[in-house]
């Protein structure tokens, strides 16, 4: 696997997250199989970062769609195949496990 760039450039160590894609939730921009970078420390989230959320004792890859007080909705890009918000509701941000880095992902 081939790094991106600024992971040699951290300043400060920091735990990272290697996570590979399961089902085709988020395809066509991530496919089963892909591996992800991501890091469980984050200043601020916003609609549109991709993240890992721990919903039903499982981690998913999902889309934030909407933030509304310490609350996240998060949704699949593939809506057709993807169990997101939509059938779970909102999560607590605690939530949120991490915010994917690698590959940059953007719609």
């Amino acid at each position: 696997m081939k790094l991106p760039k600024f992971f040699g450039r951290l300043k400060k160590p920091r735990l990272v997250l290697i996570r590979r894609v399961v089902g085709g939730s988020m395809s066509p921009m991530l496919r089963p199989g892909q591996l992800l970078l991501a890091l469980p420390r984050f200043r601020r989230l916003k609609p549109g970062q991709v993240v890992i959320v721990s919903q039903g004792g499982r981690e998913k890859v999902k889309r934030i769609e909407r933030i509304d007080r310490g609350h996240v909705f998060v949704i699949g890009d593939n809506l057709s195949a993807s169990t997101d918000s939509r059938h779970f509701g909102w999560l607590k941000r605690r939530d949120v496990v991490a915010r994917v880095v690698w590959p940059k992902i953007t719609k």
